[in-house]
């Protein structure tokens, strides 16, 4: 029997499957209800086709529990982007109607046709790490809503508020100097001080979240954070949503996938690159904190290659940029040299040959842009005296960092 390729359209409340046949031709279609039943429903329908692949759209969204219950059962899942979905289903001739049964045959078809799927694996430390980056992502946004919430009741209680940032421990001096006059003041100062309790909490919350990220970081075979730069925050950002490096051929493919490689716009003879606003903006700002990091410590061989850049006449912004792509190249290579090194581990967990464990480096005893942690006494480049000012601070509240 030949092999056939089984697309899914997952949603909340339902999954929809639709096999076809290598030229395309449907062959069965079911609607599942989205149950503890899903996947032996959808197994036992598809054992009519021996030879089966399954392709999920959005493996890593809604149809996320559903992929890992047919990788768990030993099936073959392919996690195709609701965008080549969407250009199958565009594409096709004629008028084509938007529901679940077609919304799965383009699934299937982007599948069979297109080779920029991911195969879904089973989940493992990736995973853990992506859930607390993501938890300490999300506090981290609401307690800078809270901040920016009590510094404009601030404003209204006391002229010119305070114009600095603010932590829990000042909030509550301040507020303690209040003496609040009629209704109005009296209500803004109760506010103030929920807003205060917020802040505290969530102050509570992060710090408990970041412990959690460092162990599960300590935890993992990783080595990223031997970048400077790069602690259990940024690290666990990072590999959360690589996942799998082997998908990556290359620093270049990777570099384009978190946005530090630029982007071509060409046209004849004219050869032109630009500041590439595509791929992983999570991952870029991850790589951006990292060199600034780099920047704000001059024995760092990062700082020494943004003065290197600067005195070729490189502006701020693109020595910036140039020091953010060797960042991501020694992340990359990091990345690369942790799965060789897990590949490598014999069937007990011995671990094997450690000779790629430095691939980060040209040479084996040498850290790329120097240790994790900064200080004078592990730093691979002595403190230089150089006069140059450091770099401006970037903005702390910005929706979206400098690339």
């Amino acid at each position: 029997m030949a092999a056939v390729m089984i697309g899914v359209d997952p949603h909340k409340g339902s999954h929809t499957a639709v096999v076809i046949g290598p030229a395309e031709e449907p062959l069965g279609e079911l609607r599942v209800r989205a149950s503890a039943a899903q996947a032996g429903k959808l197994l036992e329908w598809a054992a009519a086709w021996p030879q089966r692949t399954w392709a999920v759209e959005g493996a890593g969204g809604l149809g996320h529990l559903l992929a890992q219950q047919l990788v768990a059962a030993g099936e073959r899942v392919l996690d195709v982007q609701p965008k080549l979905a969407s250009r199958v289903r565009l594409l096709q001739a004629g008028d084509t109607n938007k529901n679940d049964p077609n919304d799965a045959l383009s699934v299937a078809v982007a599948a069979l046709r297109s080779r920029t799927w991911r195969q879904v694996s089973a989940e493992d430390y990736p995973a853990v790490l992506k859930v607390w980056s993501k938890r300490h992502r999300d506090l981290a946004r609401t307690r800078n809503q809270v901040a920016c919430r009590l510094h404009a009741v601030l404003c209204d209680l006391i002229p010119g508020g305070h114009p600095k940032e603010i932590s829990a421990a000042h909030a509550a001096r301040i507020l303690a100097q209040i003496s609040p006059s009629g209704a109005v003041a009296l209500a803004r100062a109760e506010l103030a001080a929920e807003f205060l309790a917020d802040l505290h909490h969530l102050d509570v919350q992060l710090h408990a979240t970041r412990k959690k990220l460092a162990a599960a970081v300590k935890a993992s075979p990783t080595t990223l954070t031997q970048v400077f730069g790069v602690g259990p925050v940024i690290a666990g950002t990072i590999i959360g949503d690589v996942g799998d490096v082997a998908r990556f051929p290359g620093r270049d493919h990777f570099a384009a996938y978190n946005g530090t490689a630029p982007v071509e716009v060409s046209s004849g003879n004219r050869k032109t690159h630009r500041l590439s606003l595509r791929g992983n903006r999570r991952i870029n700002h991850a790589i951006h904190m990292a060199a600034i990091t780099q920047l704000r410590h001059k024995h760092s061989e990062g700082r020494a290659y943004y003065d290197k850049k600067v005195a070729e006449g490189k502006t701020h912004k693109e020595a910036l940029r140039s020091l953010k792509r060797k960042v991501s190249d020694a992340i990359f290579a990091r990345l690369r040299a942790d799965a060789r090194q897990a590949s490598a581990k014999g069937p007990e967990g011995q671990p094997g040959n450690g000779s790629d464990s430095s691939a980060a480096s040209s040479h084996p005893e040498r850290q790329l842009f120097g240790p994790a942690t900064p200080g004078p006494d592990t730093t691979i480049r002595p403190a230089t005296t150089s006069d140059t000012p450091a770099p401006p601070k970037p903005a702390t509240k910005k929706t979206r960092p400098a690339a």
